[in-house]
């Protein structure tokens, strides 16, 4: 990978992380366009930390007014009593909570399941399924569900729910914002909510990946072959902050007028495309367990 192709890498993931269509799907159709290959689980997880930046820089108020509650009701500041420590009648201090319930899934999973994710997940008919199912499931979803709940309603189970549509995001094509997105509008969360719980709960989780990834790219970088060094990388993150901060403002103008009927039509389209593009061969689905799923998915896509 040389600059050129890792800032291109940089812009499609600011154009797509916060958009329900999946970032991670796009950086690795995109990749594997560009370099015939992976661009890589380390260098995705890198350029992922510039678009949480943009996501602080613009819920900064929301963020410290969380933390100063959240640590300000632990350490017994805002009363007495292990309810007043764990956020009774703080709303704050209690959205503090539900982001950390919220994280357990995808920091269980992620540990768990890290072989497979950075692998077999990475299979692009694996991503060609969960783009349609998953873009099927936001438009019945959204479509169906009323919007009747806010953030102020939310509870344990909620954010739990929230968590475990976040951590399906691990599968390239589930989407972050699109696994929360929808979790969040079929109990009933507004647009805007549901888009705002997404954007803050993800903040976690990302930077712990994308730390760790870079902790890891230190030390054995060289043996990915389209790294494209520290130089490069780091420029792809500030495109990545830079554009996506735009792109955050944008989407959520979008949402407070219109449903996400046309972010679901793009899945679909996106994922017929990508599937004609494996059929003839112009994209490799790679790695390991392309000729497994390939057997699965070439009659659907025959007919199709």
């Amino acid at each position: 990978m040389n600059f050129f192709q890792a800032i291109v890498l940089g812009l499609v993931q600011a154009l797509t992380e916060y958009l329900p269509v999946s970032s991670s799907a796009h950086i690795r159709i995109v990749g594997e366009l560009m370099l015939h290959s992976d661009p890589g689980a380390a260098f995705t997880a890198i350029i992922q930390l510039g678009t949480e930046l943009a996501v602080i820089l613009y819920f900064r108020h929301d963020i410290v007014n969380i933390l100063s509650h959240w640590f300000g009701c632990l350490f017994g500041h805002h009363g007495k009593g292990w309810k007043s420590r764990l956020g009774k009648g703080d709303r704050d201090a209690t959205f503090g909570w539900y982001i950390i319930i919220g994280t357990m899934p995808i920091l269980i999973a992620g540990i768990l399941f890290q072989k497979t994710i950075e692998t077999t997940l990475r299979n692009l008919w694996i991503t060609v399924t969960v783009l349609l199912l998953f873009g099927i499931l936001l438009w019945v979803v959204d479509a169906k569900f009323p919007e009747r709940k806010t953030v102020k309603e939310m509870n344990w189970k909620d954010a739990l729910l929230f968590g475990v549509g976040q951590m399906l995001a691990l599968i390239p094509g589930v989407s972050r914002s699109g696994g929360t997105i929808t979790f969040g509008r079929a109990m009933g969360y507004t647009r805007e909510d549901a888009v705002r719980v997404s954007f803050i709960m993800a903040i976690p989780a990302v930077f712990g990946s994308g730390i760790l990834e870079a902790v890891k790219a230190v030390g054995d970088y060289k043996s990915e072959p389209n790294f494209p060094g520290w130089g490069a990388t780091l420029a792809a993150m500030v495109v990545s902050f830079i554009v996506g901060y735009f792109v955050i403002i944008a989407f959520l103008k979008f949402v407070s007028t219109f449903s996400y009927k046309a972010f679901a039509i793009y899945r679909i389209i996106i994922a017929v495309v990508v599937a004609i593009l494996l059929i003839a061969g112009v994209l490799q689905a790679s790695p390991a367990a392309a000729e497994a799923v390939s057997s699965v998915m070439a009659p659907i896509a025959a007919i199709v």
